[in-house]
């Protein structure tokens, strides 16, 4: 799960993955109020926006149970109406927002409800966020598609020198080529995501369906990915042993990783 994050107001507020979509941290919006919950519970409890929510949640979650929701809607707005986000989970299966404990815990929304929680802040609110939150994706879109570009001219190095190096030592037939490249593809993933192609499709069966494991990859792991195909290239023509390769690799992507985000986190960076 990766995560981001914006500026408004003063405020850092961060931005997880979950499935492939964006959720922006409630919590983090209305620091620092002493009691941030009790206003994301006081907002979730009026008509509006459980009417709002309920309307995302029928267009975008095929789990949403209509029924129950219908049943919450005839006391939304009264005085003794109360509404937490844990029990809207739990009564209608929604998932546009949530709670969640520990590291970068809070209360999250999907981007599109987090929206129309900013606008109870205030308009100026809402539109900051609205063009903070569509400034990063730009920078994003534009930096994957350098870091994709990227991967894949390595991707090609890589694949190149499996051609003439380890194939011909092999001495593998036609036929089975294939099973060597995907092997090495995996001691990349392995290296650098900590799985391999088939257990990410596993896990991801929605994903798996658009694209693989590399195209759902943050910008970091893609910069790691094309940094760690290279040097693999570089270790196979050495003649170092696959084993020893894997080491080499799981322990620079480690470094990488760390390294890249700690600079893409420091505030003197634009």
């Amino acid at each position: 799960m990766s995560k981001q994050s914006i500026s408004i107001e003063g405020k850092e507020i961060a931005i997880i993955q979950v499935n492939g979509e964006d959720y922006i941290s409630l919590t983090d919006m209305v620091k620092p109020h002493k009691r941030p919950d009790e206003v994301i519970r006081n907002w979730l409890r009026t008509r509006s926006t459980l009417n709002f929510i309920g309307t995302w949640e029928k267009l975008y979650n095929s789990s949403f149970k209509p029924v129950e929701f219908d049943g919450l809607m005839r006391y939304a707005g009264d005085a003794s109406f109360t509404m937490s986000v844990k029990e809207w989970g739990e009564v209608t299966g929604g998932i546009g927002i949530y709670s969640k404990r520990g590291r970068n815990g809070g209360t999250y929304a999907h981007k599109d409800i987090a929206f129309k929680f900013g606008a109870s802040i205030s308009a100026l609110f809402e539109l900051l966020l609205i063009k903070d939150y569509q400034r990063l994706k730009e920078q994003e879109s534009s930096g994957w598609s350098y870091q994709r570009f990227l991967t894949k001219v390595n991707y090609r190095l890589h694949t190149d020198t499996i051609r003439d190096v380890i194939l011909p030592a092999l001495q593998t037939p036609k036929n089975k080529e294939w099973l060597v490249y995907a092997d090495e593809a995996d001691l990349l993933n392995m290296a650098v995501f900590g799985l391999t192609a088939k257990e990410w499709r596993e896990q991801n069966p929605e994903l798996a369906r658009k694209g693989n494991i590399r195209d759902f990859a943050d910008i970091v792991s893609l910069n790691v990915l094309a940094n760690v195909e290279a040097m693999n290239a570089f270790y196979i023509e050495k003649g170092v042993a696959k084993e020893k390769r894997f080491a080499l690799l799981k322990e620079a992507s480690i470094k990488q990783y760390e390294r890249l985000i700690a600079r893409s986190n420091d505030k003197r960076i634009e």
